[in-house]
């Protein structure tokens, strides 16, 4: 039997509650017993003492630390504290487990010069901002949103530095100031923080082989004066019936004698290019750090890199021995064509290498922060010895140049799919493994594409150059089909700017009919405008569906979205006199690409008899004839026109370049295979 609780209770039903009553309120009373009323009886009341233990310590809301501990031991509740404290150790340990597989498995990321194509300006030429006839870096900050509405994210600026514009600029006076003509360091520095703003690169050029003879450099250097005196190739010369007797044979690029005299010294001076051009004694490691001062000095500015013109000729050989004549029968006296020596002593000299990876360490200086890698290029046409192109990639184990900028298909003497596809496997049978390859189409030293080849070719030439594994460069107004204007209308006064031979294709970039074709506001513009520009210009091709600027737009869209055409596997699939056709693909994607591009007259192809497990049925991604993108085509019977090219999309799960018949044709840069159970890329496959 339960044991009975007394309990006391008032009559009047309760206890009353002063628990809110000052303390001192009672301190200060005195208690008159006499005068109380009389105490309440009590009573016994009978409560069961379990009863009022279970209500006491059952969990509530709120309790108190005491409380919690009473039932913290439980089993029921220390058994699932248990399982889940184990369960978020185990999902914790899976998900770094996963994540460091990912990690391990992921391919690298494409870089910034990797993921987009780079678009080449002429400065001088792109745009005018104050109406002096001559492009500038303001202009270039104002047409920034031409760049990107092309899907392109590096933009590489040729020489702007400060000189006499000999050579169009690339004797520099001086390499730390911008030339007055393109503006001020100041507005170099706003459009450096307009590219960026924009999500931009920005690669400019450097030529370290020469300077001006205006530079302060040289002109120390004629005087003798300190460490300066060696600062470029002094040699004596011989007098000989009143005229001088160079010291060698040797002649520059633009032909006659690479030595030439100075008064002030009484000694020859020598110039790989123009006599206004003195070349720098990269022997003298006093000058090897001025280079690298500059190079720290641009990339301080925010330049994100480099392009290093005419390297092969930093070097000469210091026994000044005479080159070997190309025809040995040939009187050495009349010499006076660059083409008329091998020029076995004056380029890519030993110890050329260790200079350029130099320049390399001392861009990595500047690549430490993520997502400021420093792009380094050499801009370096080797056309007779590819295997000497390779070397500016470096070694496995040193780098040098991301890539040596790649001419050979500028440098084709004659367009045909079986041209195109020679230039095109020159490169990539050559290029070291893991490297990365790259094409231009155009150049401010080669005509343009509607010139050289012709208008009808343009469209399908950048088909190739934006479905070519690597990275494309195109030179401004490729995009619209700009030609070369006319040799007769360069006038005497504008080829006291450089030579005559490269300006045609360097005319003002066409924006709309106006005037100028909207190039400047002033009178007049540095060079003539083309007398095309009515029909060839940006605002009237960004408003027709069948321009030349959109399908270039179409393509940039079409490479950025589709991972088999930003780094999968290209292989060659047929080419003969008037096609070149290649598959682009990637491991893990049943959705194939393949490029039929016509440089020839009209042909028909059977695709189907060429690659086994073709399916009968492809649709035309892209065409260089609009009307046809998206139709439906049969793979044994393609037809292509002159000039037409067709990016055909095509469903098989069998690779080409796991096939037999195509072992030894196929490529791949940074391989990467799709998984799509998890959506991701990954290496080991």
């Amino acid at each position: 039997e339960a044991r009975s609780l007394p309990m006391e209770l008032s009559e009047k039903g309760g206890v009353e509650n002063n628990g809110f009553v000052q303390n001192e309120a009672f301190e200060d009373k005195e208690i008159d017993t006499s005068s109380q009323e009389e105490i309440p009886k009590t009573c016994n009341v009978d409560v069961d003492p379990v009863a009022v233990e279970e209500t006491v310590l059952k969990p509530y809301a709120g309790m108190p630390k005491e409380v919690l501990l009473k039932f913290s031991g439980q089993a029921r509740y220390r058994v699932t504290r248990e399982i889940l404290f184990w369960l978020i150790i185990a999902a914790s340990v899976a998900l770094v487990c996963a994540t460091i597989a990912i990690i391990a498995l992921s391919p690298k990321c494409l870089d910034w010069w990797q993921a987009s194509p780079i678009y080449q300006i002429y400065p001088r030429s792109f745009k005018d901002s104050n109406m002096d006839g001559n492009g500038d870096l303001k202009g270039i900050q104002e047409k920034l949103d031409h760049i990107t509405y092309l899907n392109i994210k590096t933009v590489w600026i040729t020489s702007f530095f400060k000189s006499p514009l000999q050579d169009l600029g690339y004797g520099a006076e001086d390499f730390y100031d911008i030339d007055p003509i393109f503006g001020s360091m100041k507005d170099f520095e706003n459009l450096i923080a307009a590219i960026h703003d924009k999500g931009l690169k920005v690669i400019m050029d450097l030529i370290p082989n020469h300077t001006s003879d205006k530079h302060r450099w040289f002109q120390l250097s004629r005087n003798r004066t300190g460490k300066y005196t060696d600062y470029y190739i002094w040699q004596d010369c011989t007098q000989a019936a009143g005229s001088v007797v160079p010291p060698n044979n040797w002649v520059s690029v633009f032909g006659n004698s690479s030595w030439q005299f100075d008064d002030v010294r009484k000694q020859c001076y020598f110039h790989q290019f123009g006599k206004e051009q003195p070349d720098l004694n990269f022997r003298n490691l006093a000058v090897q750090q001025e280079i690298l001062d500059i190079i720290k000095f641009w990339l301080g500015k925010g330049v994100d890199g480099f392009s290093f013109g005419a390297v092969k000729f930093l070097l000469e050989a210091t026994h000044l021995r005479d080159e070997p004549l190309v025809n040995t029968s040939q009187n050495g006296v009349t010499i006076t064509a660059y083409s008329q020596l091998y020029h076995d002593y004056t380029t890519t000299q030993v110890g050329l290498h260790d200079i350029l990876r130099g320049f390399r360490h001392t861009m990595n200086q500047f690549s430490r922060e993520p997502g400021r890698y420093r792009f380094m290029g050499s801009d370096d046409d080797e056309k007779e010895d590819i295997g000497a192109t390779m070397m500016y990639y470096g070694t496995p184990f040193i780098q040098e140049a991301d890539f040596p900028f790649n001419f050979n298909l500028i440098n084709m003497k004659k367009l045909s799919g079986n041209s195109i596809f020679e230039a095109v496997d020159l490169w990539m049978k050559n290029m070291p493994a893991g490297k990365w390859p790259n094409w231009a189409v155009g150049s401010p030293n080669a005509a343009r594409i509607s010139t050289r080849v012709g208008k009808e070719y343009v469209n399908v030439i950048n088909m190739l150059l934006l479905t070519l594994p690597g990275t494309p460069v195109t030179y401004y107004g490729e995009e619209i089909g700009m030609e070369n204007i006319e040799s007769e209308n360069v006038s005497e006064e504008h080829v006291n700017c450089g030579p005559v031979a490269t300006l045609p294709e360097k005319s003002p970039m066409q924006w709309d009919g106006k005037v100028n074709a909207g190039f400047t506001e002033g009178n007049s513009s540095w060079l003539p405008v083309n007398s095309d520009y009515q029909s060839v210009n940006v605002e009237i091709q960004s408003s027709w569906s069948n321009s030349t600027l959109s399908l270039y737009r179409a393509l940039t869209l079409l490479r950025n979205n589709e991972l088999p055409m930003n780094r999968g596997w290209m292989c060659y699939i047929w080419n003969d006199s008037n096609v070149f056709v290649y598959v682009r693909e990637l491991d893990g994607l049943d959705r194939r690409f393949m490029m039929v591009l016509n440089f020839g007259q009209e042909s028909t192809i059977d695709l189907k008899a060429i690659v086994p497990n073709l399916p009968s049925e492809a649709v035309v991604r892209l065409s260089t004839h609009f009307s046809n993108a998206g139709k439906v085509v049969n793979t044994k019977l393609i037809k292509t026109e002159m000039g037409e090219g067709l990016v055909l999309e095509l469903k098989t799960a069998k690779p080409v370049h796991t096939m037999e018949a195509f072992q030894g044709k196929c490529f791949v840069a940074e391989k990467a295979c799709y998984s799509k159970a998890l959506n991701l890329l990954y290496v080991n496959c």
